[in-house]
């Protein structure tokens, strides 16, 4: 099962994810994180070690991007892995060796996808012309007839009325997108409390490693909020 590491794309600027590494158990967890693209990422910090009842956060970060990705896809991974280490051991005393299954040592990993998320459609600008305060021309013959261009007033208020209705459409389309982003945190937040009950039912004889990674929901929650 993956986890979601979510990015929302904006063109030349740095975008960062935040991960929090919770440690529930009553052991010193040391972790390190991988990715298939360390040109692309940069993850602080990569390796480290979280105290008993503790957390950590790592940041990710993805570099600028010049154009957006094709069909807004990605392919690109992330690899938590995270193993028991002795009271005292700090992130210089990490090594390769701990997260070596075959030296028989109880490792845990945890993978998780990089999920791109469209930066927010910017509202249409309004045509020269049909701003607020245009009025009718308006003449006074010699006579004293009054006469008044009521086709410069059509035009004044056709014009944001059709503005209405895109914005009408744009509104109902940020609504659409914003449920969906809600929809994803409850699923994110389901799944967060299955790892837990299922990590409670292995903490009988050698204690169980748990060490949970959440795909930091300030994300999420900044990208819902930017919606409404």
């Amino acid at each position: 099962m993956f986890n979601v590491c979510y990015f929302q794309v904006e063109l030349k600027k740095q975008i960062s994810c935040s991960l929090e590494l919770a440690n529930n158990t009553e052991n010193h967890i040391a972790f390190k994180v991988k990715t298939t693209n360390p040109k692309k990422y940069c993850v602080r910090p990569n390796t480290g070690v979280v105290s008993p009842g503790s957390t950590c956060d790592v940041i990710v970060t993805m570099q600028a991007q010049r154009e957006f990705p094709a069909d807004m896809t990605c392919k690109d991974k992330f690899l938590l892995q995270s193993a028991i280490a002795s009271p005292g051991t700090t992130p210089k005393d990490i090594s390769p060796d701990m997260f070596n299954k075959e030296s028989g040592n109880l490792v845990e990993e945890c993978k998780l996808k990089v999920v791109y998320v469209s930066p927010p459609q910017p509202p249409s600008p309004v045509p020269e012309g049909s701003e607020e305060g245009t009025s009718p021309t308006a003449s006074h013959s010699d006579n004293g007839h009054f006469s008044s261009d009521f086709n410069s007033t059509a035009r004044a208020y056709g014009e944001p009325q059709e503005q209405s209705s895109e914005a009408k459409s744009l509104i109902s389309k940020l609504t659409e997108e914003k449920s969906s982003a809600i929809q994803l945190a409850n699923n994110l937040r389901q799944e967060l409390e299955l790892m837990k009950r299922e990590s409670k039912k292995n903490r009988g004889g050698i204690p169980f490693l748990y060490v949970v990674l959440i795909a930091l929901f300030g994300v999420l929650l900044g990208y819902i909020l930017r919606k409404t």
